[in-house]
């Protein structure tokens, strides 16, 4: 699967503008965005999922989800299926290109980051390094 197919985003005109490449910056696959809908409806919260990153974790950075209230105005915006993915400029240098999937197995379910940066990871796929 491509990654303009697991995610809708916005058409951008013939001569895209810095804040249109953007948008193309992070992706959200269906998956993903069904749980964060899902989630996000139990909790009564707008379907918003926020990916940062922060130092820490076995492998130097480590992913952070949350569900957020807004989107500030100088978030990257991600959308698939009516859930947005943002993300802040400073974690979009480290993430720059992934894609958020969300992943049901034998060993449980979890989001999980397709970083094409990431260097190295721990087991576990909840830490990276650059």
């Amino acid at each position: 699967m491509s990654l303009a197919a697991s995610a809708h985003l916005p058409i951008t005109a013939a001569m895209p503008t810095s804040h249109d490449m953007e948008t193309t910056a992070v992706t959200l696959s269906p998956s993903a965005a069904a749980r964060v809908a899902a989630i996000a409806a139990k909790q009564a919260k707008p379907a918003i999922l926020r990916l940062s990153v922060e130092g820490g974790g076995c492998s130097g950075f480590q992913y952070k989800f949350d569900l957020a209230s807004d989107v500030a105005a100088d978030d990257t915006v991600a959308e698939s299926d009516g859930v947005r993915l943002v993300v802040d400029p400073m974690s979009l240098e480290l993430v720059s290109g992934c894609v958020v999937d969300y992943v049901e197995s034998l060993g449980g379910a979890a989001f999980k980051v397709e970083n094409p940066q990431a260097s190295a990871g721990c087991g576990c796929g909840s830490s990276f390094a650059v």
